[in-house]
Formats: structure tokens, C-alpha cells, sequence
């Protein structure tokens, strides 16, 4: 047993825990859990829990549908909230999915990410992230369809719009650090009832961990405060949606690869390929980054959202920009993607993010210029005239783009990239063929 085996049992003496949550997550990016006694936990880490593969979102078939979840000590937190007088403190770790005979398993998005930082290793990179994760606070979360109310009225930067959404965010950054998750801002954002919490960075695969920990965080503590949370992209009609922009770094041991001095943008030949990798497979990639058929009524004209493929340095119009908060600071220098929505399962949207990014460095993709106009202002000519392709507008679209990629199955991996073909088709043929309240409301009365 190693140390960390050692230090998570110990605890759970010391601390008079009661259960431990092995968590892991299925393809599309739900958490999925198993509580067991701590008396088990030492079995669990040499053995692993059994668990049917088949009845989890592309884990396996029916006739292969054993595997393991091996929980992994590094992941090891105590449950903050869960003190009730009298009562004991939950724990939780998260868990690597293998077949039987101890081989990882490709449907384990964990995995899918391991397999992508191995590549990034291989060419003398660390990949680090460093995400801004928007959602709503609601008043309540209607069951017939009707558009929910939002928690409160206030807007950007507001300080004390509505008790409730201030009170919530102070517990749940206490109850995120608590947990080790380390919060570097949170604000109000734009929208009525939408809040900001920005993580501070970490690497991609303890950030993905985190961003899943911090989804579930967010919705418990809402609860408690007589409110729900929700990561929906798009819940209100009139009103911004909610992104996940993300910053990203590579470094080569303690320097920054993204950095040089001599640049205009401060911005080396490795970033400026790998920005030129993230633009030219970005619309093969949005069905990953944005993979709800929700997402594409954030990513519209007038939605504070990205809808070319294009970079600059302060555009926010932008799908990717180059941040310039502390210019000459060399460990700051990174890049924002500014398409991914908080409803992604963050595993895959960062393994094909840095998949794109590597492929840029590897074939040496050439930069275009930046763009200095406001995309969002633009006619449909005047786009095309400055050679802004478009980001596709829904998920259909998306998924062809996909479809045609050969990046995705080697980043992905064959199982969980036809998996999540068929189900995302399945999807956008159930919302095509769905007859919505705008149609009934604007065409029945006429038609």
C-alpha cells in the first residue's frame, strides 16, 4: 500500500467517516457514484468495485459490461457540508474505470484525457487550465416547461443585487476550498441571477476533476439556500448564455512555451501554432465543447458568445484571444477559448482542445491575422470578406463536422467517439421532431 492509500485510511480513522463516494464519469459528462464503508476501501484499492458497465452512458455492452472502478487517493476530500448535529463527515474520491483484467477502460473519459496529456508529454509539455465557470441561480425550476425565475435582478459586477446570490457565493467558495479548489475570483455576470467562479489554474486533468466536483458543489449549496443552480447554456430567451471560457498554457518544465518577449502579442511560435490548431479544427471540435443542442442558442449574434472562427488580443468577439491582464510576465502568457459552455463534460472538451492545440504545433499551422473588428457588428459579407468561417450554428451542424474529423476518433478513441455520435444524433433527431411552444404560439393561430 502506498502512502497516499495509507494517508486516506488513516483519515477516515481520525475523522470518524462513515462512507466514502467513489466518483467517476459516464460520456456525456454525468457524475456517477457508489458509496461504500470505509472497512472496504483497502479492497477497493488493491481490487477495485465491480459495477455493471452496461447500464452506464457508453461504458460497454451488455455482454462486456463488467468492469472496475479503482478509486484514486490523490482525489481523496472530505465532504464539507455533511456534518449534521450528531452525524458523521462523508468523503470522496474520484475513480479510474478498467475491464476485469486490469487494463484501463477507452470508454473512461479519465482515461480519454490520461491518453492526451501522454501525447503533450511526449513533446516535452504540461498542459495547464484555468477555467471561468458561468450558471444560474434560479428561484425555481418549473417541471411544464415554462422559463424558469432567475434569483435575482442584478447585473454585471453588482454587489449586493439580492441577498441570496451573494450569501451563496461566499459558501460555496467556502465549501470549494474547503475540498481543496483552490477560487481566484467570483462576481455577479451579466444576466439576471447569473453568477461567475473562476478556478484557479491547475493541470487539465485535476481541473477536469475539479470543474465536476465544482457542478455539484454549486447545486448542493444552492439547495441550501432555498435556491436551485443550473449549468444550462442557454435558460432565458432575452438573456446572455452561460460559457466555461478557458485559458490554457503549455509549459516546458518551468518555462512557459506560450511566451516570448520579442512578439507583439508576447506570444511564442509554439502558442501562436497551437492557437492556428485550435482555429483550423474548431468546428470539428464544437460538438465536444458545446455538445448540448442548448448550446447553440448561447453561440448566436448578440450573445455576448463566439460565432466565427477567428483570435485577437482584446476581441472579445473572439473564439480564442490573447489575454494581456499583465503584459511582461512570462508564467501568465496563455490563450482563452471562449466557445466551451459549463454544460460540457470537461474531460473530453480538454482532451480535444489540447488535441487540436498539439496538432497545430506538430504540422506547424500558420497563424492568420488577428482580428481587430468587432465580429459580432459584421454582416454576413463582411465576414466572409475577412475570411471568418463560421462556427456551426447547431448541433446537426456540429455533428457533421465531427463526423468528417479525423482528429476526434484518435483523440477520443474509437469507443467514445462513435458513442458519442449515435447518442448526440439521437439527440438533435428528438429536438428536430419535437413541435415547441414558440411554434404552437406563433403559427397555430395563423396556420
Amino acid at each position: 500500500m502506498d502512502r497516499q492509500q495509507e494517508f486516506v485510511l488513516r483519515t477516515l480513522e481520525e475523522r470518524d467517516i462513515r462512507f466514502v463516494r467513489l466518483w467517476f464519469t459516464d460520456v456525456l459528462g454525468f457524475l456517477k457514484s457508489v458509496a461504500v464503508a470505509p472497512a472496504e476501501l483497502e479492497g477497493a484499492f488493491s481490487e477495485g468495485i465491480g459495477f455493471d458497465g452496461s447500464a452506464i452512458e457508453g461504458f460497454a455492452r451488455v455482454y462486456e459490461s463488467d468492469m472496475v472502478a479503482k478509486p484514486d487517493p490523490s482525489t481523496f476530500q472530505v465532504l464539507p457540508w455533511e456534518t449534521p448535529e450528531g452525524g458523521h463527515y462523508s468523503a470522496r474520491m474520484f475513480c479510474d474505470i478498467a475491464m476485469p483484467d486490469g487494463s484501463p477502460s477507452w470508454a473512461d473519459p479519465r482515461h480519454v484525457l490520461r491518453r492526451q496529456l501522454s501525447k503533450a508529454g511526449e513533446a516535452g509539455f504540461t498542459c495547464y487550465v484555468h477555467p471561468e465557470i458561468e450558471f444560474f441561480l434560479l428561484a425555481n425550476l418549473p417541471e411544464d416547461g415554462r422559463e424558469p425565475e432567475p434569483a435575482d435582478n442584478g447585473g454585471y459586477f453588482d454587489q449586493a443585487s439580492h441577498a441570496t446570490a451573494t450569501h451563496f457565493r461566499r459558501h460555496a467558495i467556502e465549501a470549494l476550498e474547503a475540498m481543496g479548489i483552490s477560487v481566484e475570483f467570483s462576481h455577479h455576470e451579466g444576466a439576471p441571477g447569473q453568477q461567475e467562479i473562476d478556478l484557479r489554474y491547475a493541470d487539465a486533468l485535476t481541473m477536469a476533476d475539479n470543474v465536476m466536483t465544482f457542478r455539484y458543489v454549486v447545486k448542493e449549496v444552492a439547495l441550501t439556500q432555498g435556491v436551485r443552480a443550473t449549468f444550462m447554456p442557454k435558460p432565458f430567451t432575452g438573456q446572455p448564455g452561460s460559457g466555461m471560457h478557458t485559458h490554457v498554457s503549455l509549459f516546458e518544465g518551468d518555462q512557459n512555451a506560450f511566451y516570448s518577449p520579442e512578439d507583439p502579442y508576447e506570444l511564442s511560435e509554439t502558442g501562436k501554432a497551437f492557437v492556428a490548431g485550435l482555429l483550423h479544427h474548431a468546428r470539428e471540435i464544437s460538438a465536444v465543447t458545446n455538445q448540448w443542442v442548448n448550446s447553440y442558442k448561447r453561440l448566436i449574434r448578440g450573445g455576448e458568445a463566439p460565432t466565427t472562427v477567428s483570435w485577437g488580443r482584446a476581441n472579445r468577439s473572439a473564439l480564442v484571444r490573447v489575454p494581456m491582464y499583465s503584459p511582461g510576465k512570462a508564467s501568465s502568457r496563455r490563450v482563452e477559448i471562449r466557445t466551451l459552455d459549463s454544460a460540457c463534460n470537461p474531460y473530453l472538451a480538454y482532451s480535444v482542445i489540447l488535441a487540436a492545440g498539439l496538432k497545430g504545433v506538430e504540422k506547424g499551422y500558420e497563424l492568420p491575422p488577428a482580428a481587430e473588428d468587432n465580429i459580432w457588428t459584421l454582416s454576413d459579407s463582411e465576414r466572409k470578406a475577412a475570411g471568418y468561417a463560421e462556427l456551426p450554428q447547431n448541433l446537426g451542424e456540429a455533428l457533421t463536422e465531427m463526423e468528417q474529423s479525423e482528429l476526434l476518433p484518435d483523440a477520443l478513441g474509437e469507443h467514445v467517439y462513435d458513442f458519442f455520435l449515435r447518442n448526440k444524433r439521437v439527440e438533435w433527431d428528438n429536438y428536430r421532431s419535437a413541435v415547441t411552444p414558440y411554434e404552437l404560439r406563433t403559427l397555430l393561430p395563423v396556420l
